[in-house]
């Protein structure tokens, strides 16, 4: 038998967060469950460095809520071992892993050491999955402000998407700058930076990016100069990460330093998390790489 503190968000999966943490009973019927609302925890950090020594440590919930997990924490390493049950909508980070969902929580302990940071707005974070300005941000902002008139409707981030791609998004020009060489791109619709190869609930704008790759790189995906009609053939090709066969309208860049600036303040998606009013970020791996 073995105790363990399940923290978990109710706001995951639609407010479904707390009954699928729940589902933890069924899978450890001998061990002895305690659970904690994160979003009721003030000192996150705190808290966790106060748990007795033989507690074991689960975070329950989707890809939102272990990032902020892992921004609250506000460290590198854990000297406990920190276990994930994934327990959102989407699910990226676990999928990016190749497992599938109903996977008993394992240890992510190598998984958050060293993680990409963002600065924006005089702001810093890390993030697990990727960040971006474009259609992404522009969908998950366009669902936050629908819950927002209509907190029990279902959001269909697929229907906005498209909405999107049909004039709702218009497309902006962009400047990347990749470990100090720059380029300039008009008529972006994507363009995000990426940890792990997926976002959005399965799109996987990076299929080559490796988030345990030793050099700790970081990949920049571009989709460029396409009509709407022409974006909108290419849209489906990104869940299976076939889009980078059309190399006339996507490139990838692989670094360890990005800047991107967008012509106007745009929405910045962050783990699915958005941040208005941003013009520039800059995402930097640690500096120290293994052989």
């Amino acid at each position: 038998m073995a105790d363990y503190c399940v923290l978990y968000n109710p706001k995951a999966s639609h407010g479904k967060g707390k009954a699928n943490a729940f589902a933890l009973l069924d899978m450890f019927p001998k061990d002895t469950l305690r659970y904690a609302d994160l979003t009721r925890i003030d000192d996150l950090a705190a808290f966790v460095d106060g748990l007795p020594a033989d507690e074991r440590l689960i975070v329950a919930g989707g890809d939102g809520t272990l990032s902020n997990f892992i921004n609250r924490m506000n460290r590198d390493y854990f000297e406990r071992d920190i276990y994930y049950y994934a327990a959102g909508t989407g699910n990226d980070f676990l999928h990016d892993l190749g497992m599938p969902t109903g996977t008993k929580p394992f240890i992510i302990n190598r998984y958050l050491e060293d993680l990409p940071r963002i600065r924006f707005n005089d702001r810093e974070m890390r993030f697990i999955n990727g960040v971006g300005q474009g259609i992404d941000s522009y969908v998950i902002h366009q669902g936050d402000l629908g819950r927002e008139k209509n907190p029990d409707k279902k959001t269909d981030y697929t229907a906005i998407a498209v909405k999107g791609l049909l004039g709702g998004f218009k497309p902006i020009k962009v400047t990347v700058t990749v470990d100090g060489v720059t380029k300039e791109y008009d008529r972006v619709w994507l363009a995000p930076t990426m940890k792990g190869r997926l976002f959005g609930g399965g799109m996987m704008p990076t299929p080559d990016q490796d988030r345990t790759d030793p050099k700790k790189t970081v990949s920049v995906c571009v989709v460029h100069h396409l009509s709407p009609l022409r974006t909108l053939l290419i849209f489906p090709s990104l869940f299976k990460g076939e889009h980078i066969k059309h190399t006339k309208n996507v490139e990838t860049i692989v670094g360890r330093e990005v800047t991107v600036r967008v012509e106007h303040p745009q929405a910045l998606q962050i783990d699915g998390e958005t941040f208005l009013g941003v013009t520039e970020y800059t995402v930097t791996t640690d500096a120290t790489v293994k052989a």
